[in-house]
Parts: C-alpha cells; structure tokens; sequence
C-alpha cells in the first residue's frame, strides 16, 4: 500500500511512458477487465509507443468491456500479449483514433482483422478490399465494412508497414472498392434502370490521383451511354437516377455514421449541370466552354466504377484537350490566379493553421507540379501521372525540376501529408486544420516519432516545411529555364531548348528566344557573379511573369546587371537584403518610368533594399531642400548646380515611383495597400516636395551665378494648380507664379529686369537637355494669363487683384502656397490673396453662375477629338475636374466662414466639407474616391508609358500593365474599365447636385 501523500511506482512509471494524466490511467489499468495483464511489463512498453497512451489505454479498457464473455477477453488479452503485430497494430490504432477505438468498441470482433500478418495483408488492391466488402448489402453494413477496411490500413499506416504514398493508395483503393458496391446496392434496387444504360464513375481529385486522405470528399464524374437498343434521353434518366442513388449510399448519415461525401460539383457546369452526360455532351461542353482549372482538374481522372471500358473512352477522347491547355491565352496566370483566390478566401483567422491551402501548403506543391505538367506533359508523356508524388519524380527525371528540389519538395509534401493523415485519423473528420489544443498537438507530434518535447518540435518541423514549399514553390517552376543555358555537372538532366521555351511562353513571355539569350548572358559561365545569378533569377522570373510586362523586365535587369555587375554591392544586396530582389523585380517589369530613371543611374538600385540607403520612405522637403543646396553650394557655375540638383530629383522620382509600384503590387512579405488615397496622398507630397527642392536649389544657383549672394530684388516661386495642392503625378508641370519686391534703394526696373533674367534662367536650366528628365515651368495662371509679364512686383499683383481680377483668377489662387525664395514676400503675397480667395460672406451668385457657366464651357471645348469622355480622367465625366471644380465652389463659397475648408489640398478641402455638414458623408466617400481613382490612373498611365496622358492606353499591353497597378489580374481589364466608368458615373450625379444644383 502506498503511503499518503507519496506517489506509486505504477504512477511514476506511467509518467516514463508518456502518459499524462497517470492517476486516471492507473485506475483503469487496476480495472477488472486487465487483470489477466496489468503485471505484464510488455503491456506498458507497448502503450508508451503509441501517440496517445491514456487514449490507447482507455480504448483498451473499452475494448476488452465490449467483449461480452470471459472467453472472447481471455482470447484478446492473451493475443494481445503473445503476438507483437496484433499488440502494435490495436494498439497503435487505440492511441491515434479515437473513432476507431468507438468502432471497435461497436464491433468488438473487428480486431480479428489486424491479427493476421501474411505478405498479401501488407499491400492490398482494390481486389483485396472488394472481397471486404462482398458481403455489405445495404447501407449500414458497407459502413461497417469500410471502417474494418480501414481499420487495417490505419493500423499498418500507424506502424509505419506502409509508408505515406502506399497509405494514401490503399485508401484511394478502398473508395474504388466502396464506389464499386455502392453502385452495385444501387443497381440492385433499380434493375430496370441498370438496364437501360451504361454508367461509368470517373474518379478526379485525390481519389482520382491514388492519393486520398483518410477523410475527403471523394470527386467523380458521371458518364452515361444507352444499352444497346435503349432510347438515350430514358437511358440518362436511369444513369442519373443510379449515379444519385450511389451518391446517397456513400454520403447519407446512417446509425454508422457515413462513409464519405461523394462530390460531383467538378462536372461541367458544376452543381448546375446534369449530373450524368453522355461522353459527345462532355467533349463538346470542353471544347466550347471549360475554363484553365477544369483541364487542371482532368490530370486526375481515372475510371473506377461501372462501366470501366466507357470511363477509359472519356479519359482517352479528353487527353488530347489536357495536354494542349497549356496553349490557352494566360494559361500560368490563370492557374496562379486561382491559386491566389483559394488563399484570398481563407478566413483570416484559419490562415495560419491552414495545412492544406494556406501559404507552404499542400495545394502549393500540387497546383506547381500540375502546372509544370500542363505544359511539358504535351510532349512528354512520362509526365502524365495523376499521382503528385509520382509526377514531381518524373519532373525531376526529365529535367524539367531540378533534382535537389524535387527531393526537398518530396519530402516536405510528405511530412505536411503525414500531418493532414494524422489530424484526421483522430476523429475521422474532413479537416485540414491544424489543432491549437496542445494534447492535440503532442498526439500528432508523438505519431509522427516527435517524442523529446512533440508540440515543440512538431511546430518546428511544419515550419521549416512550410518555408521549404513557399521558397520552392515558384523556384520549381523557373530553375531549369538556367539550367537549359548553363553550364550543368555531367549526367544531369537538362530542359531541352524547345521544353525552355515553352515554358516561356507558357508565362507569357512574348519573345522567349530573346528571354533564352538575356538568361545565357546572365547565368552561364563559372564566375561567382553567374553563381549568384543563377540562384536569383528563378524567383526573379516568377516576379518579371506576375506583370504585365515580363520580357522588359528581364530585359531592364539584364542592362541593370550589365551596368552594376562589376560593382561588389549590387549582387550581394539582390541576394542577402530579402526586399531588393522582390522590389527590383516590380519595379523593372511595371512600365517604362521607373526602369527609365534606374538606367540613367544603375547605382539607385541601392534604395530597394532595407539596409542604410534610405529604404523607399519619401523624404520630408526640408531634408531634400538641404540636400539640393549642398549639392548646388559645392557645384563650380551655375548649369553644373542645376545639373546636381536635377540628379537629385531623378533619383528621388526613382525612390517614390518604385514605393508606389511596391505598394501596388505587394510582395511576398507586405500585402497590397488597401487604403489607395494614402498611396495617392504619398506620391502627390513626395512630387510636390521634390519640384520645391529642386526650384528652391535652381533659384540659388542661377542667384549666385549671375549676382552672387543677394539679389536686387526679393524673389519667391508660388505654387499654384496640383503642384500648390501636393498633387502632382509624375508628368505634372510645375504650375508657379513669380513675384519680387525690389530691395531698399534699387530702381524698380533693374529689380524687373534681375527678376525676368532669373525666371528666364531658372526655366532654362530646367529644360537643358541631359540624361535626367526635364522640369518644365508652367506660368499660364499669371494675372492675363500667356499675355501677362511671367514675373510682377508685389505691388502690381496687388494692383491687378484689386481692379481687374476675375472670378476664375479667384478659384485658381485657392491652390497658391509659397514654396522657395524670400518667405516674408511669399508670406505676403498669401495674406494679400486670401480675401480673394476666401470672400467675405463668400461668393456672389453672379460669380457662382460664371463659375458654373466656365465650367460647361471646358466640358465641351477642351474634351480632346475622339477621347471617351467616360474614360478621360481629367475632363471626363466624374473626373478630376468635376470633383475639384465641386470641392474649390465649396472653399469660395464658405471658406471665409470655415476655417478647415482654407486648404490648397482637395481632399482634405472635402473632408473639411463634409465635417462642417455642407456635403453628406456618402455623397464626400463618393467624389472622393472617383478623385484618387482618377489620379491613380493618371500616375499608372506615367508609370506604364513613360509620359503623361490623362486616359486610357489604347495599347493592349499598356492597358493589361496598368491594370496590373491598379490591382486587376490577367484577363480583367474589362473589369477594370468597367468599374472606372461606374465609379466616375456616380461621381458625376454627385457634381450635378452639388455643383450644377440639379
């Protein structure tokens, strides 16, 4: 008897054996029922190899219970003891599955079937478990058949007898063998109907592939033909009617539960269609109208039941249409893009848990080799196994998967397959989650030979697997396009020319012998620069294939690397700073600006990376306005100065082009910006505060080159139009308005004449022609416009305002902000336009009706001939004008009364106007998202095509790469388009009742 308050040795020795909850294990092995055996140290030995030995135990115990005679537990206990098989085998299966230990404890004889031990037993067919089911001739007893079936392979899949690709075939072999004696239950019950016709179960997915799971739906397609002298239409009757009936048998809950789902949705049509066609139905409804994923799907079909001979004839009549989708138009894209949308709808709390779908997971490994399938498979028939496992060896045979790859790939699809098994085998439930439960997890752990510390280092494992499949994922599919141009080790495989560039092709290169010559320039050779290369450019390629533009960006990283190759940095950062490759990879593929201003000056390259330059985080105007002084202080004259400056800017255009193509895109490691007025905010304030620095800089440089230190007269720049309002693109010019004020005792026509020469210098110097882009000056909103003096006193700005300005002149100066020169004369100048554009009791009707009357007057003459004006961003109904035009009435009209609406900036003007209750919040979300809508697209046309234009490209590649930008995958630029029209049509009625007071 053990003392109070100490521990029994049976207790410690449970603890030993990975028990943990000893106390309740001790009283159930002091139960009547184990007595014969309690003492036998063999027992214990055998329970702590199992992966959950207080669920083993406690399945025993229940087990032995439900024997129902002294006799029947002495045979189970004594056989339990004296044979090894039979003990790791029950016990094995008791302590990973608790719903076969509730099987067992129904159907106490059932561990008959794990007793014997003969060569056929260890790898049966569908032969082998059609005899187990011979004798179900209903619903029920096929269940209870099943559950014996698998109650055998669980067991040898548990002991590790048979390894994960012979469990997943024994199972797929089982659902053969159900289908098959369901469809007979089926036919017994109709004879009539299996008379009529000939019905052939094809099995697709995983069923379809020899590769099932221990609980899945299992897919099929119906394929039905009349009998010989039957009338079609009542033949497909009668096979629909047998093919649901079947469905029934397998999928109905009975009091032994159900077998599995049996899903047909993958039929053409889906759940919409008939559900059994005849085999000229399944190929016209192919050729005409199957999507990419229902070839994709057609990889695992295999006839399993019926009428064998008819399912092999729709296998064989439909090959030829599966292995020439791979010449589809966006066929890669198609496929990835349904792999991203299976991810996209995954709850986000799942995400992470997911072992099937989420990010590293299972469906990344199959939905790769079926890609590669799909486009070598046409040529290669060695290829076309419906069997993951056995496709990724074949890949890698051919050369078309490096071999080192295929191997890491195997074994982390193995190990993440093993899991999924393990997850479900517990309760025989369809999940691919895994549990967060850390018994759950320790089980898991124990059963997959996890046992130091199992939750520990089951987490481990899963994810460095996970990682393994998400680094190989994409690597998978463009390693061998290097290895087809580089030198490879005697003996290994190699992709052929002809394989290289249909795959190519396949990822929407439209010139791949040209792809094929940058790679050789880029990766063949046995210099370590090439070794880089060679580890870099399959994942760079996937990112150049997720654009619009693939064979420009190869090409833009090929004069890149051309440029930079010799420099030590620039491979050492692509390859050890996570963000530069990705980045660079956007940036080169996303349109012509960005590459454009890279090119001029390769060594940029150094600000898509995370380390010390600088990142892509715009910089605030008083860091870059210091920058370009010091640049222009140490320049010799005054074009030299101007030159420095003007490099400024170019690399800093380069810094916020390649942030917004980042942000647009998304990588790997950060999502896509959801909030795209923050992205239009950023680029409109990193433009603006770049065209300040740059003016300010060029002003001091053309001073201190004509006059030295001081000149005659004080001198600002104010911005006026987007640039006043921190919205410019890309392509904007500089809207300004230059005023003096002559300093004390100089002539005010010597002021007049420095002030002219240093507008006229300024201008000059900031359209010389060199390898950085121009900035051109735009003074057109000057008092009389093209016909006014570019540069006036304070004073006659002064005297115009007071006598002749006009109300347009009004609404334009609501943008006017100092931005570079003398601050007091800037200062002044906004104190002397302020009542003009803020009038006290606000705006007149007669000004409002001017306004009003200008408006439709640019509508209808400044529209360019032939532009669509549903599609014009700037003029165009819903567009920028319509929505600045409502939001600058609203500033005349109560910006006197409102503080928050005496703002240069449009949104924040309409945020102030919705606040103060002069517009409806919805009607403010309204013309403000048509405002950034509009802008973005004008930044992307920049971004895509190099120069400005205010709508559309007409080019098919232009549009598909501004799609791109604005979030619309391959395929949907209709969408795009589409949605642009709608959302400026909305804007549009907005205007009319709030502008035009309609």
């Amino acid at each position: 008897m053990t003392a109070p308050g100490r521990r029994s040795s049976t207790f410690t020795r449970l603890l030993r054996h990975g028990f943990t909850d000893p106390s309740a294990a001790e009283r159930l092995l002091e139960s009547d029922q184990l007595a014969p055996i309690r003492a036998d140290p063999v027992l214990l030995e055998a329970l702590g190899t199992t992966a959950d030995p207080d669920l083993a135990l406690l399945g025993l115990v229940r087990l032995v219970e439900a024997q129902g005679g002294h006799t029947a537990e002495r045979e189970l206990l004594d056989t339990l003891v004296a044979a090894k098989p039979l003990r790791d085998r029950l016990l094995g299966v008791l302590g990973a599955s608790a719903a076969l230990a509730d099987h067992l404890a129904r159907h106490p004889g059932d561990w008959q079937e794990l007793v014997t031990y003969e060569p056929q037993d260890l790898h049966p067919g569908v032969a082998e478990f059609e005899r187990g089911l011979a004798e179900a001739d209903d619903p029920v007893s096929l269940r209870v058949a099943y559950r014996r079936c698998l109650l055998s392979i669980a067991a040898r899949d548990v002991c590790g007898t048979t390894d994960l690709a012979q469990t997943a075939a024994e199972l797929a072999d089982l659902a053969t063998a159900s289908l098959r004696a369901a469809l007979a239950i089926a036919r017994d019950a109709a004879p009539g109907d299996a008379a009529l016709c000939r019905l052939a179960v094809v099995a697709m997915g995983k069923c379809g592939g020899h590769e099932l799971n221990y609980v899945s739906d299992v897919d099929v397609i119906f394929v039905g033909e009349a009998a010989d002298g039957a009338d079609e239409g009542k033949a497909i009757q009668a096979a629909t009617r047998l093919a649901a009936h079947m469905m029934r048998i397998c999928s109905e809950t009975t009091v032994e539960g159900s077998i599995w789902p049996v899903d047909a949705n993958l039929r053409p049509e889906g759940r919409n269609g008939p559900l059994v066609r005849t085999l000229s139905s399944h190929l016209a409804y192919y050729q005409r109208w199957a999507k990419t994923w229902e070839f994709q799907a057609l990889l695992k079909a295999r006839p399993v039941a019926g009428d064998l001979e008819l399912g092999a004839e729709y296998v064989a009549t439909l090959a030829p249409l599966v292995w020439h989708a791979a010449e589809r138009e966006n066929f890669v894209a198609d496929v990835q893009k349904m792999r991203r949308r299976v991810v996209e709808n995954i709850p986000v709390a799942e995400v992470d848990r997911e072992l099937k779908l989420g990010p590293g997971g299972l469906r990344d490994v199959e939905f790769a080799v079926q890609l590669l399938q799909l486009v070598h498979g046409r040529a290669d028939s060695t290829l076309r196994s419906g069997t993951t496992l056995d496709a990724l060896k074949a890949l890698a045979a051919g050369g078309y998967v490096g071999r080192a790859d295929a191997v890491q790939l195997d074994d982390s699809y193995r190990f993440l397959r093993l899991m999924e098994h393990r997850i479900q085998l517990y309760r025989l439930r369809r999940t691919h989650l895994v549990p967060e439960d850390s018994a759950d997890l320790r089980r898991i752990g124990r059963s997959l030979g996890l046992r130091v510390d199992p939750v520990v280092e089951l987490k481990r494992e899963w994810k460095r697997h996970r990682a393994v499949v998400r680094r190989l994922n994409e690597k998978l599919f463009y390693r061998p396009l290097l290895d087809a141009v580089a030198q490879l080790a005697t003996g290994e495989a190699r992709l052929s020319a002809d394989a290289a560039r249909e795959r190519l092709v396949a990822l929407g290169y439209a010139d791949p012998a040209a792809a094929l010559r940058h790679l050789e320039a880029l990766a063949s050779g046995v210099s370590r620069k090439a070794a880089i290369q060679r580890t870099l450019l399959p994942v760079l390629l996937g990112w150049f294939a997720d654009s619009a533009e693939p064979d420009a960006g190869l090409l833009n990283f090929r004069k890149v690397s051309d440029a930079l190759g010799k420099t030590p940095w620039y491979l050492r950062l692509l390859r050890d700073e996570g963000a530069a490759a990705e980045n660079l990879a956007r940036v080169l593929s996303a349109g012509r600006l960005a590459p454009d201003l890279l090119m001029r000056a390769p060594e940029a390259v150094a600000l898509l990376g995370d380390g010390d330059g600088g990142g892509l985080e715009p910089r605030v105007r008083a860091h870059l306005e210091q920058e370009v002084l010091a640049a222009v202080g140490r320049a010799a004259g005054g074009e030299q100065a101007v030159t420095a400056a003007r490099g400024v800017r170019r690399r800093e255009l380069f810094r916020t082009a390649a942030a917004d193509i980042v942000a647009s895109y998304g990588t790997e490691e950060t999502p896509v910006v959801a909030d795209q007025g923050a992205l239009v905010d950023q680029v409109g304030g990193a433009v603006s505060d770049l065209t300040a620095a740059t003016l300010a800089g060029t002003l001091r440089a053309v001073v201190r080159d004509g006059w030295g230190d001081t000149l005659p007269t004080r001198f600002a720049v104010i911005a006026m139009g987007r640039f006043g309002g921190h919205e410019l693109g890309y392509g904007s010019d500089a809207d300004v308005l230059f005023v003096h004020e002559p300093r004390e005792g100089v002539d005010e026509h010597e002021a007049s004449r420095a002030a002219n020469a240093v507008v006229s210098e300024m201008r000059r110097l900031l359209q010389v022609s060199s390898a950085d882009p121009p900035l051109l000056i735009d003074a057109d909103l000057r008092p009389e416009g093209k016909s006014g003096p570019l540069v006036r006193s304070l004073k006659s700005y002064e005297a115009y305002y007071r006598r002749w300005s006009l109300v347009w002149e009004s609404q334009a100066l609501l943008r006017a902000e100092f931005v570079a020169g003398d601050e007091g004369l800037g200062r002044r100048f906004i104190e002397l336009v302020d009542p003009l554009r803020y009038p006290a009791e606000g705006l007149g009707e007669d000004a409002v009706r001017e306004i009003r009357r200008l408006k439709a007057r640019m509508e209808s003459e400044r529209m360019p001939r032939g532009a669509d004006p549903t599609l014009h961003t700037k003029l165009g109904r819903g567009g920028l004008s319509d929505v600045e035009w409502t939001v600058q009435l609203f500033q005349l009209r109560h910006g006197w009364d409102e503080p928050g609406l005496r703002t240069t900036r449009t949104r924040e003007a309409l945020a102030a106007a919705c606040a103060a209750g002069l517009v409806s919040g919805e009607d403010a979300a309204i013309l403000d998202e048509a405002w950034v809508l509009a802008t973005r697209v004008r930044n992307a046309v920049m971004l895509v095509r190099g120069r400005a234009g205010d709508t559309f490209p007409s080019d098919g590649r232009e549009l598909a790469a501004v799609g791109r930008y604005l979030g619309y995958g391959p395929g949907h630029v209709g969408d795009m388009l589409d949605d642009y029209r709608r959302t400026t049509r909305r804007a549009r009625a907005v205007v009319d009742e709030l502008f035009y007071g309609a």
